[in-house]
């Protein structure tokens, strides 16, 4: 009996090109508009897998496409607009004293609003709390011994998500305050909880004796906004507020511990990367440089608040807060002039 024949080996099948799809195509137009040259973007295509034919063809087609020729006029308006923001920041750096955050007590109402508020410089004033009677009484034992067995919103869980603050409603948990201050006691220095502004504790009324607790609020405030626009903090050491900018003019007052804060000028946003609402990806402990090179650009001011004193953020500033000590702050943005802005924040999230 014959044996069966063998099969033919078949032949070798040429590995096949990805796809050059919609995304590639959005890739070379953002990337063409980095000014990232072609050479480089072939490289890195054909290293993705591409036929390096096409991949040519469509780099050259990109040039006289007409909605990327639309695109590359519209961005010489926004070039436009950052020099004219550059050089204004150039200007403001022209003073030998621009590299510190002030520390002052006794200023007029006049000089707070024509240098801080309309002239748009960060300050701490050292007098605002003088007679506060938070500054004698609270304390996380006053904290669970005197609203313990009230429920507060915390963020928790933010050690594992880098983007923590962007999804900070994924983190909110309730826990009972009693228990929240035994956390901060017992484990310390960490970024992992965090009671801050967004828990809104002050609006129940359970919390109201808190704000009995502030005393004379500076003249430049309306009084009888306080409790509308009021936020309490609450935190070990190591909580971070990562790089980003408010949409309205704040003071944010130490109770208890100390707080680093840095602060970047808003007319430096250009240089800080900020593709999605109010947020910077720039981490200031550790900025990466390969990523983000612009940020080396950028001016940061350095300053560590002390129990008693109040920073004033003027609008729009960048800021970037570490807790150094457990931590009880009190923020507040009645100020008596015009204190709502409204900011057209980007939304992308795939860059």
């Amino acid at each position: 009996m014959s044996l069966p024949a063998i099969p033919p080996a078949p032949r070798p099948v040429e590995a096949a090109f990805r796809p050059l799809d919609e995304g590639w195509l959005q890739w070379v137009a953002e990337n063409r508009l980095r000014n990232c040259t072609p050479e480089s973007m072939l490289a890195t295509m054909v290293q993705a897998g591409m036929d390096p034919a096409e991949c040519q063809q469509v780099l050259e087609a990109m040039e006289t496409d007409p909605v990327f020729l639309a695109a590359r006029k519209f961005q010489q308006l926004q070039v436009k607009l950052e020099s004219v923001m550059a050089n204004q920041q150039k200007l403001l750096e022209l003073d030998p004293a621009y590299g510190q955050v002030e520390k002052r007590g006794q200023m007029s109402v006049d000089e707070f609003l024509q240098r801080h508020v309309i002239g748009s410089r960060p300050v701490v004033l050292t007098d605002v709390a003088r007679d506060w009677p938070a500054l004698q009484r609270w304390s996380p034992q006053y904290l669970r011994e005197r609203f313990g067995h009230l429920d507060v919103v915390v963020q928790a869980e933010r050690s594992a998500d880098p983007n923590f603050e962007v999804n900070k409603l994924d983190h909110q948990r309730n826990i009972l305050l009693s228990d929240f201050v035994d956390r901060v006691l017992a484990g310390g220095a960490t970024n992992d909880y965090y009671l801050t502004a967004n828990n809104e504790m002050l609006s129940q009324p359970g919390f109201a004796p808190l704000l009995d607790d502030i005393g004379t609020l500076p003249a430049f405030c309306d009084p009888s906004q306080l409790a509308q626009r009021a936020s309490f903090w609450f935190g070990p050491a190591g909580t971070v507020t990562p790089l980003h900018h408010d949409t309205l003019m704040l003071c944010h007052t130490q109770i208890v511990g100390r707080k680093r804060w840095r602060f970047i000028s808003p007319l430096q946003t250009p240089l800080l990367y900020n593709h999605f609402d109010v947020y910077s990806p720039v981490d200031l402990d550790r900025p990466d440089l390969s990523r983000h090179p612009r940020f080396a650009q950028a001016t940061v001011l350095d300053v560590v608040v002390e129990p008693g004193e109040t920073v004033f953020l003027p609008l729009g500033w960048w800021h970037q807060v570490s807790a150094l000590d457990v931590s009880l702050s009190f923020s507040f943005s009645n100020i008596a002039v015009p204190n709502q802005y409204s900011f057209d924040n980007p939304r992308i999230t795939n860059w």
